[in-house]
């Protein structure tokens, strides 16, 4: 039996050199935070700093994590999710790379909280979050060690909208920046990343044909445009319900079908939620779906799809596949759920590609470092990823790609900067 080198709790350590096959595979694919890497660990501008990462923990998550440490960060990790860890990763974190990691994929929820108790026991003096949960469980379990915190960052759309709700409240106690709102960000890893990562983990979990199949997908936030971009490209008919008329008509512009969420039941074949809402598919659903019909979320919790509601109107269920859960209704309709409508990209995929996620890590890296330099002049709440940050993240991606573009002149700032010119 090997020896734990690290603290933490991960399935199997001796797949750990699996782990790291797989972390240098994804870094392959990440040369903005490779950069950032370098220069972090010339600099260390984060000795000293106690560090909670509640992220998915991932290949793409481990080189974040990698890049923090080089940078000095005193760091524990521990899941988002309870079905996205990659076990191969956790184990190399803790064994290879002395970063200790709280994850197994599968955990129940009482050893979920676990593993965010144990992270929050380092007393963090920065936390990452991937959908506030950390947070969350900080504020109203753990006030003790509020103090020693002095900001934190958040991941993901849900996330957002849990802090700054928080923060009308005036529940928030300290400055997070909202990562997710940076463009370098949403447009890229929200729209292409989901996009692609989701159909990737449908696929995996059903080997279904998109080519003419009709997909609903719930919601037209980045990630939902993503999604339905995406569909359309394999083929699909897509239709797409919304609560926000204006997103409703962009959809609308886009091309595709927009009608109420009960319409698109009684017509999809899949279904596929990324509002970050409450149960945007339910009963009333559940009830005009037709046989065969395929349910997957891949909005952050599982309480985008009402599954009480759905074990509650069939008459039997049983796994026909690895994440495929069959619901046989009183009128003999089969709904399949898929990843116990947890995020299906991660539940059943590699969630999102590499490429995409370095430009949120590289987010993550460099908004960490900005809050240990300037916490004290932020006050407590929801803060937006400074300009500057947004714009050398693309910066840098744009130069590890090999592509070059203009910058102004000194005439045609002082145009922009002036009202006084006209025709």
């Amino acid at each position: 039996m090997l020896e734990q080198k690290t603290k933490g709790d991960v399935k199997d350590l001796s797949l750990a050199q699996a782990g790291v096959d797989r972390i240098n595979w994804a870094g392959r694919e990440m040369p903005v935070v490779n950069l950032i890497t370098q220069r972090l660990r010339a600099e260390r501008p984060f000795d000293g700093i106690r560090m909670a990462a509640c992220l998915h923990v991932t290949t793409e998550t481990a080189n974040l994590a990698i890049a923090l440490k080089a940078g000095g960060a005193d760091l524990v990790v521990c899941a988002s999710n309870p079905l996205s860890t990659q076990d191969e990763t956790a184990a190399a974190l803790v064994q290879e790379y002395g970063i200790p990691t709280y994850a197994i994929k599968g955990e129940d929820n009482r050893t979920y909280y676990q593993h965010i108790n144990a992270a929050l026991d380092h007393a963090p003096m920065v936390t990452m979050d991937d959908g506030a949960d950390l947070v969350g469980i900080l504020h109203k379990e753990r006030t003790d060690l509020l103090s020693n915190v002095m900001a934190g960052t958040e991941e993901t759309t849900t996330g957002v909208v849990r802090l700054t709700a928080m923060a009308a409240d005036g529940q928030l106690k300290y400055p997070i920046i909202a990562v997710n709102e940076a463009e370098t960000k949403h447009f890229f890893d929200n729209r292409y990343g989901t996009g692609q990562s989701t159909l990737d983990g449908i696929t995996r979990a059903t080997n279904i044909l998109w080519a003419g199949r009709r997909v609903v997908v719930g919601g037209y936030g980045w990630c939902g445009r993503g999604v339905a971009s995406r569909a359309r490209g394999m083929g699909a008919q897509v239709i797409v319900t919304e609560v926000n008329p204006v997103r409703a008509l962009e959809a609308v512009m886009d091309g595709f079908q927009v009608m109420t969420g009960v319409e698109a039941a009684a017509q999809g074949e899949v279904f596929i939620t990324v509002s970050g809402g409450w149960h945007v598919i339910g009963a009333e659903h559940f009830a005009v779906m037709n046989d065969g019909a395929i349910i997957a979320n891949s909005g952050h919790f599982n309480v985008e799809i009402d599954i009480p509601a759905l074990e509650s109107m069939a008459v039997s269920s049983r796994e026909v596949r690895p994440l495929v859960q069959e619901y046989v209704t009183a009128d003999g309709r089969r709904i399949y759920l898929l990843g116990e409508g947890r995020l299906i990209n991660l539940a059943a995929a590699e969630g999102h590609p590499s490429a995409v996620m370095d430009m949120s890590f590289a987010n993550q890296a460099l908004s960490a470092e900005y809050l240990v330099k300037n916490y004290r002049e932020l006050s407590s709440g929801v803060h937006t990823v400074p300009r500057e940050i947004d714009a050398e993240v693309g910066r840098l991606k744009l130069e590890t790609m090999g592509i070059r573009i203009d910058t102004l002149t000194t005439e045609q700032k002082t145009y922009n900067e002036s009202w006084e010119e006209g025709t």
